[in-house]
């Protein structure tokens, strides 16, 4: 990641948004490269790119969280099959197509890779940030672990045409039988490998705040994170009930002179709408990124009441 300026694209990395703080633990964590084909039944006729039935209206976009739509400013986002078996490592494949309705075969770097894929089931459980590789003819290949059920999956990019952070999202159905999770109760504090995070900092919809994830192993803190993604954590928040997606600035970068290794890494934040979100924090320690998931409530203003 990298300053608040830089950090609008994903992952890790972020506009952000999300409430007033409360989390709950459980960890997940990232994968690799695989897959296939195009994706013809997103094209309209005449070789346009088609805009999913989501796609906001013009105006509106820049009050909606990102990954709503599939298609947004003539880019769409193209999976080359729209259901896959359950499995680990199982191939995926799309494409983002421009507004000529060709694939993108050029991106700006956004927090050290062209493309972030978050792949997420819609009980919001199953999250994975990885970092497809491309093809010379625009597509995208990338393993996923997929267990049965409704997925969003996200595309976080800049296409270097226009240079313009885009995040586009698209369903994607795995066979199998399916028993959705309830939505984990929030909690300040998520464990994983030996690791507690805590969440500090209370967040109201509409005004932005910062939040402080502190992360301790065994007890103490640690002050030695390695950089990810150009920054010491990388956040991503989903709004529970349309999974929209919200982008979130870290306060610092490694290397400016000012924000430590840890232990506490800090976000500047704001929510769209009061409700429940659920947070994914991604961290380096040891050579191995891990992730720490919340589930937070954000709080409405007195607008909102009124």
């Amino acid at each position: 990641m990298n300053t608040p300026s830089r950090l609008a694209a994903f992952g890790v990395g972020l506009v952000a948004v999300f409430g007033a703080a409360t989390g709950v633990g459980a960890v997940v964590g990232p994968v690799g490269p695989a897959a296939a084909d195009g994706a013809a039944h997103d094209m309209a006729p005449g070789g346009e790119a088609a805009h999913g039935a989501g796609a906001a209206h013009e105006g509106d976009a820049a009050h909606l969280p990102g990954g709503l739509a599939v298609s947004e400013d003539g880019y769409t986002l193209a999976l080359d099959r729209l259901a896959l078996p359950a499995g680990d490592d199982v191939p995926v494949a799309f494409r983002i197509l421009g507004p000529d309705g060709r694939a993108v075969t050029d991106y700006a770097v956004r927090h050290d890779e062209d493309l972030h894929l978050v792949a997420v089931r819609r009980d919001l459980a199953g999250y994975q940030h990885v970092h497809p590789e491309l093809g010379a003819d625009g597509t995208w290949q990338v393993p996923l672990d997929l267990s049965p059920g409704s997925w969003r999956v996200f595309a976080d990019f800049a296409a270097t045409a226009d240079g313009e952070d885009r995040t586009l999202g698209a369903d994607l159905d795995v066979a199998g039988d399916y028993s959705p999770l309830p939505l984990p109760a929030p909690s300040r504090t998520a464990e994983v490998d030996g690791y507690e995070v805590s969440l500090d900092g209370e967040l109201v919809a509409g005004e932005e705040s910062e939040l402080t994830l502190t992360v301790r192993r065994d007890g103490a803190p640690v002050t030695d994170l390695q950089p990810y993604l150009g920054a010491y954590g990388h956040l991503v928040a989903l709004r529970a009930g349309d999974l929209g997606y919200l982008h979130v600035h870290p306060t610092g970068e490694p290397g400016d002179g000012v924000t430590p290794a840890g232990p506490g890494i800090t976000f500047a934040t704001t929510t769209p709408s009061p409700g429940s979100y659920r947070l994914f924090l991604d961290f380096r320690h040891g050579d191995v990124v891990r992730t720490a998931a919340f589930t937070v409530t954000a709080g409405a203003t007195e607008e909102h009441h009124g």
